[in-house]
């Protein structure tokens, strides 16, 4: 298959690029440079512009781009440049399919569980409402940012993923150094729900999606067995087999991260319904199996597809 992919530098682009290259398939990485190969097609998602000859023969574009919610505390610019950088660039990736005389057969559109906002201990799945809040108004818009493609007939699916598990790269990546120093606590009290997804699940419920014609619309990608964050905290010191003692209060949390505390601390119990439905199988259905997964694996080899 050809295969468009943007974000192709990130922690799940570049991952999901080097899976699908390893089995044989073309793929296209959409860049913000001249490009340099037959491999890049140039675009612009702030200027909402896209080089859609480059996309011509792809049979699907998987679009992962997008700035970092956790890479900076949340100034007025920073929501900003949150949400113009996954509006935007969504936005111009589907109106760029939808322009062409032969669209690709598939769109996947990044997404985040953060449209459900705070569910506490409540399990939610694809079928549960949207929450409030600033990440779960902005998951809104950055999905509805696709109907262009879901209006031309492309089948759409919102790829909702979870806290990725990895060493290196994402929140989990900047984890791994403070836990393997003994400095790993829990967050607050602990007892918010976090649901995760090792990143060996991730890309392979990626190429799921892409060969599950009956996918389509809204899809978790989080691990069946969400878990709270002092359990998550249990597991790096198992694994690590380091000390986890310490704790930072939700006052220090909010001094330091500011609003950006309000998700650190939110509890998101989600199910991967769909998933599940679809007969997908996890290699690392729990917290354990995910983190020791990501500890002893480097590199582009976390992404490695799954064999059932």
């Amino acid at each position: 298959m050809r295969i468009a992919v943007t974000g192709s530098t990130g922690l799940i682009g570049s991952a999901l690029a080097h899976a699908l290259r390893t089995d044989g398939h073309h793929v296209v990485r959409l860049v913000r440079h001249t490009p340099r190969t037959d491999h890049e097609v140039e675009w612009d998602p702030r200027r909402q512009w896209v080089d859609a000859t480059g996309l011509i023969g792809c049979e699907a574009v998987v679009h992962l781009a997008g700035a970092g919610i956790a890479d900076r505390r949340w100034s007025a610019a920073r929501k900003r440049e949150l949400r113009d950088s996954r509006v935007l660039g969504t936005a111009a990736i589907a109106e760029a399919v939808a322009s062409l005389d032969t669209p690709p057969e598939l769109m996947i559109s990044g997404s985040a569980i953060g449209i459900y906002g705070d569910t506490g201990d409540r399990p939610v799945d694809e079928y549960a409402p949207p929450g409030h809040g600033f990440l779960a108004d902005l998951c809104q818009e950055w999905e509805e940012a696709a109907a262009p493609a879901v209006e031309a007939g492309i089948r759409t699916a919102y790829a909702r993923t979870g806290l990725v598990v990895a060493r290196q790269g994402g929140a989990w990546g900047r984890m791994f150094p403070l836990f393997r120093a003994g400095l790993g606590g829990r967050l607050g009290a602990g007892d918010q729900f976090w649901s995760f997804i090792a990143l060996r699940d991730e890309i392979a419920a990626l190429r799921h999606i892409i060969d599950t014609e009956s996918l389509s619309g809204p899809v978790n990608l989080t691990a069946p067995h969400p878990v709270t964050n002092r359990e998550v905290t249990a597991a790096m010191g198992r694994v690590l087999h380091r000390p986890t003692a310490l704790a930072v209060p939700r006052p220090a949390l909010r001094l330091a991260l500011g609003e950006l505390a309000t998700d650190v601390l939110s509890s998101q119990r989600v199910i991967p319904q769909r998933l599940l439905d679809s007969g997908f199988t996890f290699a690392f259905p729990r917290v354990d199996d995910a983190v020791r997964a990501a500890w002893t694996t480097r590199g582009t080899a976390q992404g490695a597809p799954n064999r059932h």
